[in-house]
């Protein structure tokens, strides 16, 4: 209550707050206007309701793609180009990676290049989408089929992509919390009300005519059922906030030896990736299913597809003329994720860099040799983490997948707990709660400045 009496107290973070509210608002507008000159059928809302792989990208979008609205494409485009252009800057593209170490102004020319390439990429999804969505028969034209009707709907999804972009950097500026990081929190909360309601209706409402003894048992289920969302979301916090803490001393020039060296900690988190191998590993997956639906529907209903469906049991021919039935969409789903999660660590902490500046600045790791010790220390650690981490994060993915393919909730597979959107919502709370903490102690380190 006295973090809350405080929150209102300052008005910086309330019209923070309230300005973030306002576009989130704008958003979810736009995430319910069909895209003119388009018609939705029943099929792709089931589609997306059904835990497909495909539904990652309604989730990013907050149900922008389930109306094929003019917000469809979402952040999507956006943060593929960030990732790619992340990826050439790291001694891929001597060009970026240059304009990487100017600073500033570096960082302004490479955010930029990623805008453009967001609108390359953008367009190649958008009309990749279009004609995956027609010969699937999720959409159908009210308009002629021609060149000039998927100009049109492009031009609309592009706006709409930039727009929901230009939205983004305005929450970063003037609301809380990182701009896209909120958009996508917004979408992935949006479905926790109506989660909390099936289960309420399944096992209290749908039990009041069945007798006090079956109200009993229904008031028991979900009493469980919230207590394992519970204890699922605190796992997650637990996760998020893990770290291991390498010791690092600084003696400063010329004192490397002096016993006054100031001490301080290398924090490598357990998940230092964060949700983007989830995000990659069912782009992945998602893909093949994309590009056969581009081609045509014939090759969209091929059955060899389903090996990349992690909803699905598939039936593996092998050389001796047995079978082997399995979920192997599961198992290449939370390989790709724990492959990702290495390789984004990487990306994030470069031991050979750090060995590098520690050497520079005059810090050292106690017990180990400045230089290659260090860097074969650092990459040793980062490792045995990053596989910790790694596990956790195929495990908090691949629960509510778990949970449907055992049929635990029947028909209600809405009601499957875990999964990219709970690590989203966890990670986007925990950065906005320690952004609101460092606006209040600012304002009272100002409040006693004065007085």
């Amino acid at each position: 209550m006295k973090k809350l009496a405080s929150i209102f107290k300052n008005k910086e973070i309330v019209n923070r707050i309230f300005f973030t509210i306002m576009v989130l608002f704008v958003i979810r507008i736009g995430a319910a206007i069909t895209v003119p000159g388009v018609t939705v059928s029943q099929e792709l809302n089931d589609l997306m309701n059904s835990g497909n792989s495909l539904a990652l990208m309604d989730l990013l979008g907050g149900g922008a793609l389930s109306n094929f609205s003019i917000f469809a494409l979402g952040v999507s485009p956006y943060i593929t180009s960030q990732i790619i252009i992340q990826l050439l800057s790291k001694n891929v593209l001597p060009a970026l990676t240059e304009l990487s170490k100017q600073g500033e102004q570096g960082r302004k020319k490479i955010e930029m290049a990623t805008r453009y390439l967001t609108l390359l990429l953008g367009a190649v999804q958008a009309y990749g989408i279009i004609r995956t969505m027609i010969n699937s028969s999720y959409i159908s034209l009210n308009l002629d089929d021609n060149f000039g009707t998927y100009v049109y709907i492009i031009a609309v999804l592009l706006g709409g992509a930039m727009l929901t972009m230009w939205l983004g950097d305005q929450i970063t500026e003037k609301g809380l919390g990182n701009g896209i990081s909120m958009i996508i929190f917004a979408g992935c909360v949006r479905s926790l009300p109506t989660q909390i309601t099936t289960a309420w209706d399944k096992w209290i409402t749908g039990n009041v005519a069945h007798g006090s003894g079956e109200m009993v048992t229904g008031a028991f289920q979900f009493a469980i059922y919230i207590l394992a969302f519970l204890l699922i979301i605190g796992f997650v916090v637990f996760i998020e906030t893990s770290r291991r803490k390498i010791p690092v001393q600084n003696a400063g020039k010329g004192r490397a030896t002096s016993s006054m060296a100031r001490a301080s900690y290398l924090p490598i988190k357990l998940n230092s990736a964060g949700v983007i191998p989830v995000i990659f590993a069912a782009s992945l997956m998602s893909a093949p299913a994309i590009v056969a639906g581009f081609i045509s529907q014939e090759a969209a209903e091929a059955e060899w597809l389903q090996i990349f469906n992690y909803n699905q049991t598939f039936t593996m021919p092998w050389f001796d003329g047995s079978h082997w039935e399995m979920n192997w969409g599961l198992f290449i789903y939370l390989a790709l994720i724990i492959a990702f999660s290495f390789f984004y660590a990487q990306m994030s902490i470069d031991p050979e860099k750090l060995a590098d500046n520690f050497q520079k600045n005059g810090s050292y790791i106690p017990g180990v040799r400045p230089g290659k010790e260090t860097e074969r220390y650092v990459g040793k650690v980062l490792n045995r983490v990053t596989f910790m981490g790694s596990l956790a994060l195929a495990l908090i993915a691949a629960l509510p997948i778990v949970l449907v393919w055992a049929d635990l909730f029947g028909d209600d597979v809405s009601l499957a707990m875990g999964g990219t959107g709970l690590i989203i919502i966890v990670g986007v709370a925990i950065e906005l709660n320690n952004q609101i903490d460092g606006l209040i102690a600012g304002k009272s380190h100002e409040r006693a400045r004065e007085g």
